[in-house]
């Protein structure tokens, strides 16, 4: 089940807001056994038996976060750490790289069965979220969590369950027993959502249906033209496709009383690949620099070891997006770029003028998408010398015109949307005077209700859209 589906908006959204909303505030606790009883059904439509996996997920993670309190001895205490941490990751490691593994022992010349497993949705996302929490109440950051129900509601919570943002235990550990749900909340929520869906249905898949047909070709026949333009299509369609599900995450969480922090802020108007990924998925990139970077040593690490922490960061951020070389490749790519702002040419970017920074970093960021969407390495390769004009162009260069005039307005709208025009509309009629504040206030709800009916209109003529990150 996908947020962008008429049997979520029509059947499961309704009826959870139904019988939430009919019991009680008081009575919070079936309130929340509620909704994690949604939640859990909520994965295991797509999931099935697999849904399996999350509840077994959520007994580690509880047992471990028992274990590794503060109150225990420290043996206990990293024991508990340990067996969250194998058992969790273990699980990730099996499900989504044995097959990967396996493939490279193969290619080395030991011929062993390479096992053909399911991938559950979203296995990415709750491990490192219930992982966190073992983490932090091991580090006494956060306290430890003696009912197994509020455990098993912050790591299925369906909102942010299956493609995020990855929410850390001390954001809603108050919310989850003690929230309070408003009509103030619940209705900004709502509007949060429409955009979002909106988002997914008129940008993300539009373009996506441009950079699906594109890169579908045979690579090194492809016209430089028509590359570029699969490329960009799917540059925004990423982004796109990734925070529309951030967007309507957040907005349901405000429905139900919960604050999920922000997940992107406008990556693609930065001027160095430093500031993206201060933007992009931010819950990902603060989760490896919490649990990765600054227990490594961070920046307080001096020559090549801080070179290392940077390397095992990134190389770990490629392979938690999949188990491919294209996903490695992605990482160490953004590894080499980081690595020059810091001690190469990153004094020189600073003083360049501002058209330059940014034009420098959409062309690192869309050479990174084309990594990233590419089936292997050779066409990767294939795709990216199309770009550079390494090609036969056999395919015909009239279709470069025809995916720009024939998607003409979704172009402009993509291109648009990705400005913070809503900040600076905010900026200076929210604050300065109360008829702005009418005007942004019901022209957001009027839009919201405008672009509701419109992505449901999608909806009905449509097929069935999965969002990019459901298969991490």
């Amino acid at each position: 089940m996908v947020f962008s589906s008429l049997i979520f908006l029509l059947c499961f959204l309704p009826s959870l807001l139904a019988i939430y909303y009919i019991i009680p505030a008081q009575f919070r606790g079936l309130r929340n056994l509620i909704l994690l009883s949604f939640s859990l059904f909520f994965y295991y439509w797509g999931a099935g038996k697999l849904v399996l996996l999350m509840v077994l997920s959520i007994f580690i993670n509880y047992v471990g976060g028992l274990l590794a309190s503060q109150h225990q001895s420290k043996l206990l205490s990293r024991l508990g750490l340990w067996f969250a941490a194998v058992a969790g990751l273990g699980l990730l490691g099996w499900f989504k790289y044995a097959g990967f593994v396996a493939e490279i022992v193969n290619d080395l010349g030991f011929l062993v069965p390479i096992p053909h497993i399911t991938l559950p949705i979203g296995i990415s996302f709750f491990t490192f979220q219930g992982l966190s929490y073992v983490i932090d109440v091991y580090r006494g950051d956060a306290p430890v969590q003696k009912n197994p129900l509020y455990v098993a509601l912050y790591v299925a919570l369906f909102p942010q369950l299956v493609a995020g943002p990855i929410v850390r235990y001390t954001t809603v550990m108050e919310e989850i027993s003690h929230r309070h749900e408003t009509l103030e909340e619940f209705v900004p929520g709502a509007c949060r959502f429409c955009f979002g869906l909106a988002k997914k249905m008129i940008l993300a898949n539009s373009m996506g249906q441009i950079a699906d047909e594109i890169f579908g070709q045979t690579a090194s026949t492809l016209p430089p033209s028509l590359a570029w333009i699969g490329a960009l299509a799917y540059t925004f369609q990423i982004y796109f496709d990734f925070s529309a599900y951030s967007d309507m995450a957040i907005g349901l969480g405000h429905m139900f009383g919960f604050r999920f922090l922000e997940n992107f802020n406008y990556p693609y108007v930065s001027r160095s690949v430093t500031e993206f990924w201060r933007r992009w998925h931010i819950s990902l990139s603060t989760w490896f620099r919490d649990y990765v970077y600054i227990p490594l040593g961070g920046n307080r690490c001096a020559g090549w070891k801080r070179m290392r922490n940077i390397f095992v960061v990134w190389f770990l951020t490629g392979l938690w997006h999949g188990a491919n070389w294209t996903f490695i490749l992605w990482g160490m790519w953004f590894f080499l770029l980081l690595m020059g702002e810091k001690f190469v040419w990153g004094k020189w970017l600073s003083a360049a003028p501002a058209l330059l920074q940014h034009g420098y970093t959409m062309l690192a960021v869309v050479i990174s998408w084309v990594l990233f969407r590419a089936v292997d390495l050779s066409h990767a390769h294939s795709y990216l010398g199309a770009m550079l004009g390494i090609t036969s162009a056999t395919a015909q260069s009239g279709q470069s015109i025809y995916y720009i005039l024939q998607f003409l307005p979704e172009w402009i709208l993509a291109f648009v949307a990705c400005l913070p025009i809503k900040q600076w509309v905010q900026s200076s009629l929210w604050q300065n005077n109360k008829t702005g504040q009418l005007v942004l206030y019901y022209t957001s709800r009027i839009a919201a209700l405008l672009l509701l009916m419109l992505s449901y209109s999608e909806l009905v003529t449509g097929s069935f859209n999965p969002f990019i990150y459901f298969q991490f």
